[in-house]
């Protein structure tokens, strides 16, 4: 540790994870903040940070049975100010250390800052015994990951990723299906988004651009320096906020980190995955600033149970799999997908390809039991139920697994990769054969910001 700053470097962390992270003092949650006496009756107060984008909505969604007892946010636009006047009794704030300092009622807080704060914010919260509800992806950087997961464990608190879609019918009918063995047995997935690409209208956020020479006053509603937290400090300028921030290396995690934890978690869960053994990428140009407009980053994974080694690969910018045999005419990729190809057979989507193995086959009855909704869950856990089941400890792997491939696309590494994949240890957290690589694993923060 950096005496001067409190700032954690990637060696002093590895030592710690390595002692069972034997250093860290775990306070019971009955004794924080009253947690561990919440009966399931009772109204869970939540805070929301970062309530300007994504959070808006989760926050509406948990309000309905929950109270909402604190917001924050660095900007307060008048996106935010529709979100205070939503909840008038709601104490309002800008620094959530501040928030989380002062404000003793809070027993959970929802974070859906841009993706370089998530670390930082939720491992605060974690170090109160807060319950913790992250947006995806849950960190900038693997080390954060490995970091909130480890935490999280230790101090006993709920936790939930914000990829929704794993609560969702078609995800458990799917495995139901796979695993039934309709189209054999699954040895490659590819799996596309036309992000940052919106159609024919533009482009989400920016990538494959340089950094912004023209000086732009920062706007009397935002805290630029909170923005910025963890970063390196640059000037303000529209190209990052707000929501633009995603394609950049400083603060976002690009396309792959958007949507990638939504379209890899069905993969994971009916593949039985968790760690790959490679990865490669190649892309369109990369400069230091932001990610490319396109890449295919390719994952293999070991054999496990009873399912042969996999190959997954990723497409974003508008790139797709090549149109296979087997995919008839007249059906169409779409714009983002996953494809699933067996030795039987295929599923694009939930349907089974060819249609002759679909009209032929009949799925199993659902026996994966329904979910009563993503942010319910992590609601129902907070009060003592069943973990969520994206909860850290599932969650942070996952995470780990898609920010390897930003790594994979490092300019600073694009020659040697080249010409070989990279070989990830994930109990080490560093690259066999190639250690410039591990300077990527975390980043060293701001003066001032800290896990």
């Amino acid at each position: 540790m950096d005496q001067k700053t409190g700032i954690i470097d990637r060696r002093s962390f590895i030592r710690t994870a390595s002692a069972g992270l034997a250093g860290l003092t775990i306070i019971p949650s009955h004794a924080v903040s009253g947690l561990g006496h919440i009966a399931p009756s009772d109204k869970l107060n939540i805070a929301g940070i970062g309530i300007g984008g994504m959070g808006r909505g989760v926050l509406e969604d948990m309000a309905g049975t929950e109270n909402i007892v604190a917001l924050c946010d660095v900007d307060w636009s008048e996106r935010v100010e529709r979100v205070f006047n939503t909840y008038p009794s709601a104490k309002r704030y800008k620094d959530f250390r501040i928030m989380l300092d002062r404000q003793k009622d809070i027993d959970a807080v929802m974070v859906a800052t841009p993706d370089h704060t998530h670390a930082v914010t939720s491992m605060e919260a974690i170090k109160r015994g807060k319950h913790v509800y992250t947006e995806k992806p849950l960190t900038h950087s693997i080390y954060e990951a490995r970091m909130l997961t480890e935490v999280a464990k230790k101090y006993n608190v709920a936790t939930q990723m914000g990829n929704q879609g794993q609560a969702s019918e078609g995800s458990r009918r799917l495995r139901e299906m796979i695993w039934d063995g309709v189209i054999g047995q699954v040895q490659e997935v590819h799996v596309w988004t036309d992000r940052p690409n919106r159609g024919l209208s533009g482009v989400y956020w920016p990538q494959g651009v340089s950094r912004p020479e023209e000086v732009v006053p920062v706007p009397e509603t935002l805290d630029w320096d909170l923005f910025v937290g963890p970063a390196p400090m640059r000037p303000f300028n529209p190209a990052y906020h707000p929501f633009r921030w995603r394609g950049w290396w400083d603060f976002g995690t690009g396309a792959l980190g958007d949507i990638g934890c939504h379209s890899f978690d069905p993969i994971f869960r009916a593949l039985k995955l968790k760690y790959p053994e490679t990865v490669q990428a190649v892309s369109t140009l990369v400069n230091d600033e932001t990610y490319p407009l396109g890449s295919m980053v390719t994952y293999t994974f070991p054999a496990r149970e009873d399912m042969p080694p996999l190959r997954l690969t990723w497409y974003d910018g508008g790139l797709r799999p090549p149109r296979l045999p087997g995919i008839e005419a007249g059906i169409q990729l779409g714009a983002g997908g996953v494809l699933y190809i067996g030795n039987k057979g295929m599923i694009l989507g939930n349907r089974i390809l060819p249609t002759s193995l679909d009209e032929s086959y009949t799925r199993p009855d659902p026996y994966i039991p329904a979910s009563p909704g993503h942010r319910q869950e992590w609601i129902m856990a907070c009060k003592g139920g069943e973990p969520a089941g994206s909860n850290f400890d599932w969650a942070g792997p996952l995470t780990e697994t898609v920010l390897l491939g930003n790594i994979a696309l490092r300019p600073e590494l694009r020659e040697k990769l080249s010409y070989q994949a990279l070989v990830f240890d994930f109990d080490k957290l560093s690259f066999s054969g190639m250690p410039e690589a591990d300077q990527y694993v975390h980043y060293q923060y701001r003066q001032g910001w800290s896990l």
